[in-house]
């Protein structure tokens, strides 16, 4: 079993073994927070802190029987003591949770991220509810608000999927544009259908060009920077010119939208061909705008 998964049963069993679903993010998010490594990110979603990932193990554990899910929680069903097989840091960071804010409710939860943590509030239903308006203040303050014209291109290899959902919301990405030919990933939360559900509950539009990519194929034996080059001197040669209509809608979505990114894989710009595809977009005459690698 992962160990990540490991936490969050200990943590429900912590709690006499059943939590309320909003109170477990923020709790996890508590816990995780003061990790020096946390093994679960978060983003800003409709509630505050979030961690998409964290809900699919709870899926995949309810599925298999070690947890009970009802509309509202979840429950810890076996008889394993999961505590014990927390490191002992971890062991003292979750009797710190528990002491802290073990008789919170759900709510009190949220208020609590809410005024510590307002970057996480930002995209919240219930903010403006539960905070008085000093504090609602303080969460619009926390909103990215650049507005310049960017085009941004980003990768997603070596991070997760809140990481990366992260940069584009600190960023104010307003649409995503796939442009990997195949958008499917072994990767949890970055194929074509998760990864347009992530973004649009976070207001951030998703589209999927896929003939400005590389077919996979092409993609097999690179084990050099020059194996890269030569990919992409074909990718230029092959590609690129034959593709000036999508390149053209691309800085025409720019224009409409401001801000957007172009997203592949690699971590490493120089080994993307998105690099190659924006440098091309900008050469285009009605050109005037920043690109930005993030």
């Amino acid at each position: 079993m992962f160990y990540r998964r490991k936490i969050i049963l200990a943590l429900i069993q912590a709690f006499d073994g059943r939590i309320e679903k909003i109170a477990l993010q923020k709790l996890l998010f508590l816990f995780t927070n003061r990790q020096q490594k946390p093994d679960y990110d978060f983003v800003p979603y409709h509630y505050g802190c979030y961690s998409f990932s964290a809900n699919a193990d709870l899926t995949a554990m309810a599925k298999h029987g070690l947890l009970g899910e009802d509309k509202s929680s979840f429950t810890k069903l076996d008889n394993v003591n999961y505590i014990t097989k927390l490191t002992e840091v971890d062991k003292k960071l979750l009797v710190e949770v528990k002491s802290n804010y073990g008789k919170l409710s759900s709510n009190s939860l949220m208020k609590f991220t809410y005024l510590n943590y307002q970057y996480y509030a930002i995209n919240s239903k219930k903010a403006i509810d539960i905070l008085s308006e000093e504090q609602y203040q303080k969460v619009v303050a926390a909103k990215p608000k650049s507005d310049s014209v960017v085009l941004f291109t980003i990768g997603y290899e070596g991070i997760s999927l809140e990481e990366y959902l992260n940069k584009l919301i600190k960023n104010n990405i307003k649409l995503l544009v796939d442009v990997r030919n195949n958008p499917l990933s072994m990767k949890y939360g970055f194929s074509k259908s998760q990864l347009s559900k992530f973004c649009e509950g976070l207001g951030i539009e998703y589209i999927h060009i896929p003939e400005v990519g590389i077919q996979s194929e092409f993609r097999q034996a690179l084990k050099s920077q020059d194996d890269y080059d030569n990919l992409f001197k074909m990718y230029t040669l092959n590609t690129l010119v034959k593709t000036n209509a999508a390149q053209k809608r691309i800085l025409d979505l720019l224009e409409d939208r401001k801000r957007i990114a172009l997203t592949c894989f690699e971590a490493n710009i120089c080994q993307c061909h998105r690099k190659h595809l924006a440098e091309s977009i900008i050469t285009l005459p009605q050109w005037n705008y920043e690109l930005k690698h993030i």
